[in-house]
């Protein structure tokens, strides 16, 4: 069965369930993907918000760490997104969650060479993710609907894509983008470029985070005149710091009107 015919099936939730008893989205099994721009597979999964019908042009966030932000251990995300959706909070959003692990072998996080400024992973998404996505699911191809965030690396990944990607990802969320090293050359490069047409979400911690880094990266950012909602916590580099702040990710990229 195509993926495309089996979006219908996943919209009435006879195929696939949720890892948490009480959501009211829908998430899928583990879609296996083999990358020509980077030369092995990867895997992702994706959150459908519940009511939707497949003729429907949402917004999409893409999530790296995937498998960390939809943990109940850690990011917790799929009931946030419930939630806030539920609430009337944010418009429906359909979350790709792309695993950083090799999918034959869990145990080989490939974070480390995906995420810092890796062109053959910005290409994989631009040519290979993001138009699979767009052709089989009930989302926006407007690149003013797309948003890329993650966590630590994570973080500055979406940094990165918000330099090599900004055709194909106008938002980017960044929960403490490390580390000083890499933050003070994604801040010059940031520096000596025209600024791009993005919207930006930033947190840093305020203990044993990239607080003075970070802190730079932001005046960085304010001095190009981005659009930024910058947020400190009195938290460290662990997902007690990151967890609460799902909302106001959420929040600066897709909250209702009004």
């Amino acid at each position: 069965m195509k993926l495309k015919n089996v979006i219908l099936i996943m919209l009435t939730g006879l195929m696939f369930v949720c890892n948490i008893a009480s959501a009211k989205g829908v998430l899928s099994k583990n879609w296996r993907i083999e990358s020509k721009s980077l030369g092995y597979a990867l895997q992702y999964r994706v959150y459908l918000p519940e009511g939707i019908a497949n003729t429907d042009l949402l917004p999409t966030i893409y999530i790296t760490d995937g498998q960390s932000y939809i943990s109940q251990d850690e990011g917790r995300m799929i009931e946030v997104l419930d939630q806030e959706i539920e609430a009337g909070n944010i418009k429906p959003v359909v979350a790709v969650f792309i695993d950083s692990r090799n999918p034959d072998d869990l145990t080989e996080n490939r974070r480390n060479e995906q995420f810092i400024c890796n062109q053959d992973y910005a290409a994989f998404f631009i040519t290979e993710l993001v138009p699979t996505i767009d052709y089989n699911f009930p989302v926006s191809s407007n690149r003013n609907d797309r948003v890329i965030a993650g966590v630590s690396f994570g973080g500055l990944n979406a940094a990165c894509f918000g330099l090599l990607a900004s055709k194909t990802f106008s938002g980017i969320g960044m929960h403490s983008p490390a580390n000083d090293k890499h933050l003070k050359i994604i801040s010059k490069l940031y520096k000596s470029v025209e600024a791009k047409p993005l919207k930006i979400f930033m947190s840093v911690g305020t203990k044993r985070d990239n607080t003075r880094a970070g802190r730079r990266f932001y005046r960085t950012l304010k001095e190009k005149n981005y659009d930024i909602n910058y947020i400190e916590v009195p938290f460290g580099h662990v997902w007690e710091n990151w967890r609460p702040l799902m909302d106001d990710l959420l929040y600066t990229f897709f909250k209702k009107k009004g």
